[in-house]
């Protein structure tokens, strides 16, 4: 908890050296292992291009209540959103192990928003309660504009495995 919270301090450009960094260590190849799982790269360079390419992603699992309970905010405030739920994906356990080196935190969800980590369920209900939520997401990068950002349709999460 309290190292996504320092995260929501710092610039877009501490996510993107944890990534350097973790992409650096584990240079190798990026394809999936023969037990079918994520190596380490793999991962790293999929938590990176999903949260670059999306305004906002919720890392999940399908039976959690914390994670219902981020995804209900961005729900209530009308906000589409990118599910990737790690339960039902087939690199999940690696995923959640690399996202709690990236973020210093291995519980979910793990909520990013423009390439930021602001937290789990409980740190984002409490930005949305604060006002502060709402003007984070309304900064999403041109990058993130046709990834979602865009669904007049209501909040609809983006939502699959890859």
């Amino acid at each position: 908890m309290f190292a996504c919270r320092s995260v929501i301090s710092n610039t877009r450009g501490l996510f993107n050296r944890f990534s350097n960094r973790i992409y650096k260590s584990r240079m190798g190849n990026f394809t999936s292992s023969p037990s079918g799982s994520f190596s380490n790269t793999a991962s790293a360079s999929f938590v990176q291009e999903v949260v670059s390419r999306n305004c906002i992603v919720i890392f999940s699992k399908t039976t959690c209540s914390s994670c219902r309970l981020a995804k209900n905010v961005f729900n209530e405030i009308g906000t589409p959103y990118k599910v990737i739920e790690l339960d039902q994906h087939e690199g999940g356990k690696q995923l959640q192990a690399t996202l709690g080196e990236m973020t210093g935190a291995k519980t979910v969800p793990r909520v990013f928003v423009n390439g930021t980590c602001i937290g789990g369920g409980s740190e984002t209900k409490e930005l949305h309660q604060r006002g502060k939520l709402l003007p984070l997401v309304e900064q999403c990068a041109p990058c993130c504009e046709g990834s979602g950002m865009d669904n007049s349709s209501g909040a609809q999460p983006a939502s699959y495995n890859l």
